[in-house]
């Protein structure tokens, strides 16, 4: 160690303390955020390959399809 004996711990408090309050921020904030971003109620995503059904490219595979047969 160099420097004063007792630098290193007030390092290390100082880094305990801004850690706590930045932990505590997002702790607090993480609930109001995630009501934001919660879909209204009935409306669902789709999932899987339905996700893709109706996508452009989606039609454009399906015709090329029914014409080489």
């Amino acid at each position: 160690m160099t420097g004063r004996p007792g630098r290193s711990r007030r390092s290390s408090l100082r880094s305990f303390v801004f850690g706590s309050v930045v932990g505590g921020a997002i702790a607090v904030a993480a609930p109001r955020l995630r009501r934001g971003l919660q879909q209204p109620e009935g409306e669902r995503l789709p999932s899987g390959l339905e996700a893709f059904e109706g996508a452009p490219c989606w039609e454009y595979d399906r015709e090329q399809r029914s014409e080489q047969r």
